[in-house]
């Protein structure tokens, strides 16, 4: 059974389909050409056979060393950025990092999408890695993965969202990661606002190992186990993820459900599959439209059953489980949805649970300039 790999945001097409109810010395020759005045020579400034007067003018064209000097500061204090980007604590090594909110990671609501949440936790992750010079290939792979053609793959990802930034809001992520059995390792994450330090996101992954060739998985090789325990925790403690089986929707109880969606080219990351936060897009295409314009994603759990490549078909479904009235439509208040995406041949690709709450704040389809 092959799974759905850790990856970079790819961009999404909307599909067809039908809803039912991202040197020894140095020896300088210079010569300078000042600007001609509008009625007078031009001049000419050489190292040799200059006056004085011709000297002071060279000097000037000759750079500014301590404009130099604060550029090399800055570029040596941003290195040191990176190394501080590490804290070390009681029996813990975390790492963190900040980003600003851009224009075009917040949608129709003027907050950040819980895609833009995701890209922020994928990105620092593998930041993380390469932080502690074991990324050599792909997202995460060690030196050792990539001798023996391994990858990670996500196989359950928990995401809890207390409160959605908005543009320009800077965000600081911290996260950190420890064993998980035989197979991979668990990886945690906080969002915290960097200002006020308030926490916005708690998340959780775990991620085993998969011969890219094979598309099979694997055990954690001994040789990558010892590259990676040095920087393990014991205990991890951001969230407790109880690892209970998602309940499978099927058309008999699925209230909802969007066909034709298809994996395009572009969807596909750089191990060659469909990335894990594109799921997320396609489970949202058979949640009602009401609840996309009212209701945020408070919290989410997935469990990625197998991988899917380009060209391949895929249909979403979903069911209430709470907040429908009598008369079947869903109330304005808290929701919850279970989802399930499976190749419309029949076997599954992933499972998903997401709760909603209402928007603080509601914002009109158009907004005029």
């Amino acid at each position: 059974m092959s799974m759905i790999a850790s990856s970079v945001g790819a961009a999404f097409f909307p599909a067809q389909g039908i809803i039912k109810s991202k040197p020894a010395g140095l020896h300088v020759k210079a010569n300078g050409r000042a600007s001609p005045s509008i009625d007078g020579p031009k001049v000419t400034v050489g190292l040799e056979g200059t006056n004085a007067s011709s000297t002071r003018k060279f000097m000037n064209l000759l750079p500014d060393w301590s404009m130099l000097l604060a550029a090399f500061t800055t570029i040596f204090e941003k290195q040191k950025v990176v190394v501080d980007q590490f804290r070390f604590g009681h029996d813990r090594l975390v790492y963190s990092e900040n980003f600003t909110i851009r224009s075009y990671e917040i949608g129709a609501d003027q907050t950040a999408s819980i895609e833009t949440v995701m890209n922020l936790l994928q990105e620092t992750g593998i930041n993380c890695f390469r932080s502690l010079g074991l990324l050599l290939d792909g997202f995460d792979s060690t030196v050792e993965m990539c001798k023996r053609d391994l990858i990670w793959v996500v196989t359950r990802m928990q995401v809890i969202v207390d409160h959605y930034p908005s543009r320009g809001d800077t965000v600081e992520v911290e996260t950190h990661c420890g064993a998980y059995g035989k197979h991979g390792h668990r990886r945690e994450w906080l969002i915290r606002n960097s200002k006020t330090g308030q926490i916005l996101t708690r998340a959780t992954s775990v991620l085993v190992v998969m011969n890219k060739r094979t598309r099979r998985l694997s055990i954690l090789p001994d040789e990558v186990r010892r590259e990676l325990e040095p920087y393990f925790m014991e205990n991890l403690s951001v969230m407790k993820d109880q690892g209970r089986k998602l309940p499978k929707v099927d058309h008999s109880i699925a209230d909802y459900v969007r066909q034709g969606l298809t994996c395009q080219w572009s969807d596909l990351d750089i191990n060659q599959h469909v990335n894990h936060i594109k799921y997320v897009k396609w489970i949202f295409e058979s949640v009602p439209v009401s609840i996309l314009e009212s209701h945020e994603i408070s919290s989410m759990t997935l469990e990625f059953k197998r991988e899917c490549g380009k060209d391949s078909m895929l249909q979403s479904l979903t069911a209430v489980v709470s907040g429908r009235r009598v008369d079947g439509s869903v109330e304005e208040t808290d929701v919850e949805f279970q989802h399930l995406l499976q190749l419309e041949d029949g076997p599954e690709v992933m499972r998903g649970t997401t709760k909603w709450r209402p928007k603080s704040t509601l914002f009109p389809n158009s907004i005029s300039h």
